[in-house]
């Protein structure tokens, strides 16, 4: 993790402008992370808004319309950028503010940059347009593009000294990964029409053969013969597994990081429960959440009641 090399000094004017850039970007650009990180202190929130704004522009290079070729260029140069804010030879005053803000969010936190350089590497495998034949494979990318933002994550909650008795708290990078994993594989369910579309699939060969869906993903039905509820459960079923382990994080935080957590988390595991109910509603167009049904899960998480559940659970495991 990168060290914390400044003290909790409250930010220059250039800085503040910066954070509040990034946060109207996270406002605007993902609606269920910026609702989970409403929960947190203000240098918490601030610091995951410019890591979720250096992440959205990364995300965005492999997304756009520019040539394969372009997109690999830009990717160099923000992996170069990226150099720039973990040598901190970024200045307050730099044209780019989310340079700033992450800078400055590396010096307040431990934050583990290389968790950056990870997603690079996973959006380069969206541009070179790679498949994976086996959950393994598969695995691997997500890692990339989300085990290493919850390890990143982790950087700002931090883990606390109090932890449930018997709990592992050595083991929270190892459950944040996880649970990046799980929420992977939840919008990979929910967005598997609208992949298909832009020519990418992302299930595993494997598991598409398995349950005839190979010819992919092209209508609001599936293939003909196509046994796409066979697949979309077994899918389900796997990341709710992913999803057990990875809620054993959130004992190991501080009540507002283990709220966050548990709101964006929650979110994702309600999408689940509606695909599971209508697997074939994904393919007709985006399932989302109702505003309200958010809100219960922040106030569910902010209460503790989540976090409180998985300890029980993990007492009884011990036991």
């Amino acid at each position: 993790m990168s060290p914390i090399v400044e003290g909790p000094a409250h930010p220059s004017a250039p800085v503040l402008a910066a954070y509040s850039y990034c946060e109207a970007v996270t406002g605007s650009q993902a609606r269920n992370f910026a609702y989970g990180i409403r929960l947190l202190p203000t240098d918490k929130r601030q610091a995951m808004s410019a890591l979720y704004a250096f992440s959205r522009r990364v995300d965005d290079i492999g997304d756009g319309t520019l040539a394969p070729e372009a997109k690999l260029a830009r990717l160099e140069e923000t992996r170069a950028l990226l150099g720039r804010i973990r040598s901190a030879d970024v200045d307050e005053d730099d044209t780019d503010p989310v340079a700033v803000a992450l800078t400055h969010a590396a010096r307040r936190f431990p934050i583990p940059l290389g968790g950056l350089d990870e997603l690079i590497d996973g959006v380069l495998m969206d541009v070179r347009g790679e498949t994976y034949e086996t959950w393994d494979d598969l695995k691997a990318y997500c890692r990339c593009v989300a085990g290493a933002i919850g390890r990143l994550s982790l950087g700002v909650f931090g883990t606390v000294h109090t932890a449930v008795p018997g709990s592992d708290a050595s083991r929270a990078g190892e459950y944040a990964d996880t649970l990046g994993l799980a929420l992977q594989l939840t919008n990979i369910l929910r967005d598997v029409r609208e992949d298909a579309a832009n020519g990418r699939t992302y299930l595993p060969a494997e598991d598409l053969a398995k349950f005839g869906c190979s010819e992919g993903f092209h209508g609001d039905r599936a293939p003909a013969g196509a046994d796409f509820a066979g697949l979309v459960h077994h899918e389900v079923r796997r990341a709710r597994a992913l999803f057990v382990e990875g809620y054993r994080l959130l004992p190991l935080l501080d009540r507002r990081s283990g709220a966050c957590v548990a709101a964006m988390a929650g979110i994702y595991r309600r999408l689940l429960d509606r695909i599971e109910r209508e697997p074939e509603a994904v393919l007709r167009g985006r399932v989302s959440l109702p505003t309200h049904e958010k809100a219960y899960v922040a106030v569910r998480g902010l209460s503790g009641l989540d976090a409180r559940t998985i300890s029980r659970q993990s007492t009884r495991r011990r036991t």
